[in-house]
């Protein structure tokens, strides 16, 4: 014998970006999106803080693009060449797993 119920479930609809305050939602493709990541622990000056910023492409990209930049001034004077082409990115072409990371 069969028992059912009907149960409510929540589910994300859309993310929107914490930036520019656009949707991530790509017809056909889904939420499209990234996220900034933090979590600070012991001896840190912000010791249990813990952060989460979405972004969309474009501001994504943007913020990479500042970071890079950042890195170049850091490293201006370095002895080392800066093929920053790669930065940051763990994996190109790869798809994706079940628990949403990519696969290299």
């Amino acid at each position: 014998m069969k028992i059912t119920t009907v149960e409510q479930t929540e589910s994300i609809s859309d993310i929107v970006c914490d930036v520019c305050g656009s949707s991530t939602r790509i017809e056909g493709h889904g939420l499209q999106f990234g996220t900034l990541n933090a979590s600070w622990g012991y001896g840190s000056s912000h010791d249990g803080e813990r952060y989460e910023v979405h972004l969309c492409e474009p501001c994504f990209f943007r913020t990479l693009s500042a970071l890079k930049r950042e890195h170049m001034v850091n490293f201006m004077f370095s002895d080392e060449g800066q093929d920053l082409s790669e930065f940051g990115r763990i994996v190109r072409d790869g798809s994706f797993n079940d628990d949403g990371g990519a696969t290299p």
